[in-house]
């Protein structure tokens, strides 16, 4: 049974310059409406009622729609006692009674999108909050009852040093939020900088010690490190993430979105239009084979922490895994990217830095 929902909310009041996701700024109440009516549409035709444990509004920025927009989204769905109920939020967007308006209505985690606390870098990604406005949503978060915040960074950004991203994470720890979410910037095509890649962003290299220190640090500050980018306090981890990386299935609501149910992975029509005038229909729909299933079984375990466990992966593949990837666990154990652990195998912090060509030896 689908016990978990994402939604995709692609408004922005402006672009990001690192930013590739689908996304549109500038867009009127007019358009926001028209679409929150036929994304209202596709999640009454698809969705059968189920009690979800999890739900994600992400984007874009969610948080330029009115609250009673995000409302009326929210309402849409059954929850079982004690759900997550996650909203993105961009600090420029909310403000205490925007945030008491969210707590009232069922949200109970925000995701804030950080990136830095340094103002000059801030701008030169296309940010459009100060590092104090950043500073100022986490207090009112908190005065508006929020106890289950997160924070989002991005490390290797332009004229960032190692010393420069380490700050960032001691004042993160410093705000006593629950979580911290960490990503590498990646200029991929369909983003600003890609068209004009900036020449002062870091090389591999630092970028590698960037995530290193990151570890040290956070886990110095009380943080478990349980996935590849994400660390938590008091067992606060991002339970509707979790549902991703332990390969349970999900809704995925609105353009662009991407899901997995009854076997079948799918992805939504991306531009506006298309998505509102097709929105009972799919882009792509493929039925995973029992091969693809246990690739993603592997690739989705070794994000996380604690790794794969051997014997969940044998019963539900009916395979001897440590026999049919003995050479490749040799390898990498012998290099020290992978480890033994209680149920399995784990990757190591060197192992993640690495996880893409590793994993792609398992596929």
């Amino acid at each position: 049974m689908v016990q978990s929902a994402y939604i995709h909310i692609p408004f922005c009041k402006s672009k990001c310059k690192y930013c590739s996701f689908v996304s549109y700024a500038n867009c009127s109440k007019e358009q926001k409406r028209e679409y929150v009516d036929a994304l209202l549409e596709e999640i009454s035709f698809f969705y059968k009622k189920e009690p979800l444990k999890t739900l994600y509004i992400g984007g874009g920025t969610p948080t330029v729609l009115d609250c009673e927009e995000l409302s009326r989204i929210v309402s849409a769905f059954n929850f079982e006692s004690g759900a997550e109920i996650t909203v993105e939020v961009n600090p420029e967007t909310v403000d205490l009674g925007y945030l008491c308006d969210l707590k009232s209505f069922g949200i109970n985690r925000l995701s804030v999108g950080v990136q830095s606390f340094d103002d000059k870098i801030l701008k030169t990604i296309g940010r459009i909050h100060t590092s104090q406005k950043a500073v100022d949503t986490v207090f009112a978060a908190r005065d508006a009852g929020f106890s289950n915040i997160s924070l989002d960074f991005i490390y290797g950004l332009p004229d960032q040093g190692l010393d420069d991203f380490v700050s960032d994470l001691k004042k993160a720890a410093g705000l006593e939020v629950s979580h911290i979410s960490l990503y590498g910037l990646k200029i991929e095509e369909g983003c600003a900088f890609y068209l004009s890649r900036p020449q002062n962003i870091a090389d591999d290299d630092l970028q590698a010690d960037m995530y290193l220190s990151a570890i040290d640090c956070l886990e110095k500050e009380g943080f478990t490190h349980y996935e590849v980018s994400n660390f938590c306090k008091d067992e606060k981890y991002s339970r509707h993430n979790l549902n991703y990386w332990e390969a349970k299935e999900y809704y995925g609501f609105g353009a662009a979105a991407h899901g997995y149910t009854d076997g079948f992975r799918y992805s939504n029509f991306a531009p506006l239009g298309k998505y509102m005038q097709n929105y009972k229909q799919k882009e792509m729909l493929h039925i995973l084979t029992d091969k693809e299933k246990l690739e993603e079984s592997i690739f989705l375990g070794f994000r996380c922490k604690k790794g794969i466990d051997v014997s969940k992966i044998n019963n539900a593949f009916n395979i001897d895994f440590e026999d049919k990837y003995k050479n490749i666990l040799e390898k990498y154990k012998n290099s020290g990217h992978i480890a033994k652990t209680k149920d399995g195998y784990s990757l190591t912090d060197n192992g993640f830095l690495l996880s893409n060509i590793i994993l792609s030896d398992f596929i």
